[in-house]
């Protein structure tokens, strides 16, 4: 395999913000096919970033019968992840699916059981473990440092930043708000530092409490309560096969200053460590508490902070490609991914019964 062949089903926010470039800056892959429902977009995104051949569809399926394309990437609504990942895998494609999974936990186990009889890569853009702080941290944790990690808090929080596109407001597409928009990538990372993937326990709460707010104040201008049909807040602890607590929180809009997003804190038997303010570590020595903070800029030299390929997008991108190419351990696996959907879906449930939901793994 000289290039990888890469196909882009969905060629709107995320694939323009995220997948596309990224994918530009892979030697190794080329962009020849690209798919929306507005031909238009497909057009743009073909014109900017495709080859001088790419072909462009409205119609996935027709993409997918192509047997040239080897990697697929989808970058639609949650909705239909399951529908279209699960086609391209069957069409004999490698899958970089975008965050979520799926809407549904039945829909992500439905999409792991056809990549592992098809045999084909199915990874989740779960871009945040690729950031520098996160491989820092996660190596880290690996290396025992932090000890048995039993408590963990995974942070999601905007005061106010809803985003008003797109299908973001729309609980039958998305399948809920912040929870499942964001506070996914903070429940991954804290699961992956952990290494622990065998929930327990479920109690969650989702909020509707500031969505009909009018003329709101948003980093992207105020939304439309008639239109804003998920939740804008959503907390829970999770409590795991080994004893492990997670507190998970996720919110839109907030009335909070402290504001974190993708982040986590640790705590273990032998130190703790957190993403809020820069990555810090703290713990007892000689009978001393201490705090170090890890400094994560490459500069030192005035106007210059060093040149660094430290973009997880493209970190991420450059990966999954490899992976493809090399046929090598993906860093997002499905079962991972999996794990993630059905205990967002657990807490969806748990709000919506008012019981905590129990795991039998």
């Amino acid at each position: 395999m000289s290039k990888v062949r890469v196909g882009i089903i969905g060629c709107g926010g995320i694939a323009n913000g995220k997948h596309m470039p990224s994918l530009a800056t892979v030697n190794d892959a080329e962009m020849v096919a690209f798919c929306d429902l507005e031909i238009g977009r497909a057009e743009e995104a073909k014109a900017k970033f495709g080859t001088a051949d790419a072909a462009v569809y409205e119609d996935y399926t027709s993409m997918l019968s192509d047997s040239t394309i080897d990697v697929i990437h989808v970058c639609t609504p949650n909705d239909s992840h399951a529908e279209i990942t699960i086609a391209a895998l069957e069409a004999g494609k490698h899958v970089l699916c975008e965050k979520p999974m799926a809407k549904t936990a039945a829909d992500a186990r439905r999409m792991l059981e056809v990549a592992k009889r098809t045999g084909k890569k199915l990874s989740i853009g779960y871009q945040n473990r690729y950031r520098a702080d996160s491989r820092y941290l996660k190596q880290a944790c690996s290396d025992g440092e932090l000890g048995e990690i039993y408590y963990a808090k995974a942070h999601a929080i905007r005061r106010r930043a809803v985003p008003t596109w797109g299908v973001f407001l729309d609980e039958e597409k998305q399948g809920g708000g912040p929870l499942i928009d964001i506070g996914t990538h903070a429940l991954d990372l804290a699961l992956w530092m952990m290494d622990n993937y065998k929930p327990k326990t479920v109690l969650g709460r989702t909020y509707h409490k500031l969505s009909q707010t009018e003329n709101a104040a948003n980093a992207w201008g105020p939304w439309d309560p008639a239109k804003f049909t998920v939740e804008d807040s959503a907390f829970a602890m999770i409590t795991m096969e080994n004893g492990a607590s997670i507190v998970l929180e996720s919110s839109w809009a907030l009335n909070s200053l402290e504001v974190d997003e993708a982040k986590v804190s640790l705590h273990g038997t032998k130190a703790g460590a957190d993403m809020k303010d820069g990555l810090r570590f703290n713990g007892e020595h000689n009978s001393r508490l201490y705090v170090n903070k890890v400094e994560m800029n490459s500069g030192g030299v005035a106007f210059y902070d060093g040149a660094s390929s430290d973009n997880a997008s493209d970190l991420e991108a450059h990966t999954w490609i490899s992976a493809v190419k090399n046929d090598t351990d993906l860093v997002v696996t499905p079962e991972q991914a999996l794990v993630v959907s059905e205990i967002l879906e657990a807490i969806y449930e748990s709000s919506r019964t008012g019981k905590a939901v129990e795991f039998n793994n």
